[in-house]
């Protein structure tokens, strides 16, 4: 029976492929320990089975973006999400870590599919429905993360460790078949050609940012191969810039970009993003951390990650509020909101951090933060770019935000790195290590709470207006 075509239908079906895409973040983290072992490799090239979904997640969605808004969102989802199945399939039948590598690449392609999401919702939604879905959408990218962590460890202790790709893969195809029967392609459209080379450009730009940021604590931050690769991530963006203002029909519109409400909302983005991904890396390792630190619970890595769930609950609960702060206030001072209360959770987890309550209040009051601050981003960039224009902009913002991960996965893994203590002849994270950790994080989110500040004021539009 084909599911009718409703407007909260369409909303459920959007929302539940951000969640999925999303989980493809955080489907291997309870298996980093002992990823070595089951591909019979060195650390560090096991370690490329999660670097690899970064990097493609950061490619893909500026890209998949203008896709959409030139031969249709709808279509650039369900190839997303065919990507998604195929990659799964591949890391599902094989041990091999280059295979493993491919397949987990593919899998993160599908992160194209929340700003495009976002932008069908502005487009078939009627104007009273779209604040709401968006900040719903918006959520997804916390939320799938969050949630899965859990249930990817409880699979990957009770069952077979390719079982966690079989379940992706069945859960990427009925997205698919959900978007095929509920979602209605877009009317609007952008004619103009693809630009191939500007994407080339675009993706050979990031991937030499992107791969010393994260990569740096292995090669070391001061060898050629880090440094040569930020110098090179220097030159080729530059002269990917330079070749976008001369294009007629570029990937990326320079100058839409950098006028005031989209470049400080995207740089706002970047410092929401470090501050969620922060949470992510330290909070289950302390609650991790044995209890014979003093300061660690010795929790197993189910129970930090059922901990921790809440957070994401909070982010879905959250949507509906969210949109209603942007409809009353307008997104310019909800994104500020978000960032000061997401700083605020910081502050009390360097005061209080002795046991699982406290942090899982902490958690939750990032979590309330990072859902606030994600949904009032889209609105102000779609406030600011043609409608022409809503998902490469979009996809733009979520670049922005895989930026602010990746740049935080680098510096908190840095941080935790160094300042350590030792138990039992093992080096673990040290408390002042862990505080050291939210204290820098609460100071990016104080950050982006000035950036957001920066972004002219407007009016709300009309069709950012929640019901």
């Amino acid at each position: 029976m084909v599911v009718s075509r409703s407007g909260r239908a369409i909303v459920v079906v959007l929302a539940s492929c951000g969640l999925v895409a999303s989980f493809m973040q955080t489907l291997v983290v309870p298996l980093i320990p002992v990823f070595p072992r089951l591909l019979n490799v060195p650390a560090a090239d096991a370690s490329w089975v999660v670097t690899v979904t970064l990097l493609a997640a950061s490619v893909i969605t500026p890209v998949s973006g203008r896709l959409g808004d030139l031969y249709g969102k709808r279509r650039m989802i369900l190839v997303s999400l065919g990507l998604l199945i195929v990659g799964s399939v591949v890391s599902a039948t094989t041990s091999a870590l280059a295979f493993q590598i491919l397949g987990r690449g593919l899998q993160g392609c599908a992160m194209g599919v929340i700003p495009l999401g976002i932008s069908i919702m502005r487009d078939e939604l009627p104007p009273e429905r779209v604040g709401g879905a968006i900040s719903l959408m918006s959520a997804t990218l916390g939320v799938g993360g969050a949630i899965g962590l859990p249930v990817a460890a409880v699979i990957a202790e009770n069952a077979d460790w390719h079982v966690l790709f079989w379940a992706a893969a069945g859960l990427g195809l009925a997205c698919a078949l959900l978007i095929f029967t509920v979602v209605p392609e877009s009317p609007l459209r952008t004619p103009a050609p693809f630009d191939y080379f500007g994407a080339f450009g675009l993706a050979a730009g990031l991937l030499c940012l992107l791969l010393p940021v994260v990569k740096g604590g292995t090669w070391g931050w001061t060898s050629a191969r880090t440094l040569g690769l930020a110098a090179a991530a220097v030159v080729v963006l530059l002269g990917w810039g330079f070749y976008q203002l001369r294009r007629r029909d570029p990937l990326v519109d320079l100058r839409v970009s950098a006028r005031r409400p989209v470049l400080f909302t995207n740089l706002a983005s970047i410092m929401v993003g470090f501050a969620l991904y922060a949470m992510a890396l330290s909070f289950p390792q302390l609650l991790q951390a044995p209890a014979s630190t003093g300061y660690g619970l010795g929790q197993t890595m189910v129970e930090s990650g059922l901990t921790l769930a809440p957070n994401g609950l909070v982010m879905m609960l959250l949507s509906p509020v969210s949109a209603r702060l942007i409809a009353r206030f307008g997104p310019r001072p909800t994104l500020m909101s978000g960032a000061l209360v997401i700083a605020a959770g910081y502050a009390f987890a360097i005061v209080l951090m002795d046991n699982a309550l406290e942090l899982i209040t902490a958690s939750v009051i990032v979590g309330a933060g990072v859902g606030i601050a994600y949904a009032a981003m889209p609105a102000l960039i779609m406030g600011s770019v043609p409608v022409t224009e809503t998902a490469s902009a979009n996809g733009l913002n979520s670049l922005m935000r895989s930026v602010g991960t990746a740049i935080s996965s680098a510096v908190m893994a840095a941080m935790l790195a160094q300042l350590t203590i030792s138990v039992g002849g093992m080096p673990v994270p040290s408390l002042s290590g862990f505080r050291a950790t939210f204290a820098v994080a609460a100071f990016v989110a104080l950050a982006g709470a000035l950036l957001a500040a920066l972004v002219p004021k407007t009016r709300t539009t009309p069709e950012l207006v929640a019901a």
